[in-house]
């Protein structure tokens, strides 16, 4: 079993920043890409930035420029710095793992996807 635990969500005003984490633990061989999406009231989920294990890098046009993703490959954690906010960035933030191999009984399974709880941004005056 995989958890990914998210942290750094918060209220910051227009122009401000934040950090966001996410470390998956468990039985993991290895990990492809992790990301982040996130999701307003009343829209669908949408892909904000990942990384793979190479660390290519693929960014939402709306964030580029303002929003930087990391990743700690040895501590399966991944990072997003976000600056210059907006209010449109207002939304739940989720943290994902995917293609990941596991540990079971010795052996190699996968791939499997994961994602985290959510931790909320609120970009507000």
């Amino acid at each position: 079993q995989v958890q990914l635990v998210e942290s750094g969500g918060g209220l910051v005003q227009p122009g401000g920043s934040l950090r966001l984490s996410c470390a998956a633990s468990g039985s993991i061989f290895s990990i492809n890409a992790m990301g982040w999406y996130r999701q307003a009231p009343g829209k669908e989920r949408e892909l904000v930035a990942a990384i793979t294990s190479g660390g290519s890098t693929n960014y939402a046009d709306s964030v580029k420029g303002r929003f930087t993703i990391s990743r700690d490959n040895a501590k399966n954690t991944v990072f997003l710095q976000m600056n210059s906010l907006k209010p449109e960035d207002t939304a739940v933030y989720y943290c994902n793992a995917d293609k990941v191999w596991v540990i079971s009984w010795s052996r190699e399974e996968g791939p499997y996807d994961y994602w985290g709880q959510g931790t909320q941004v609120t970009v507000s005056s």
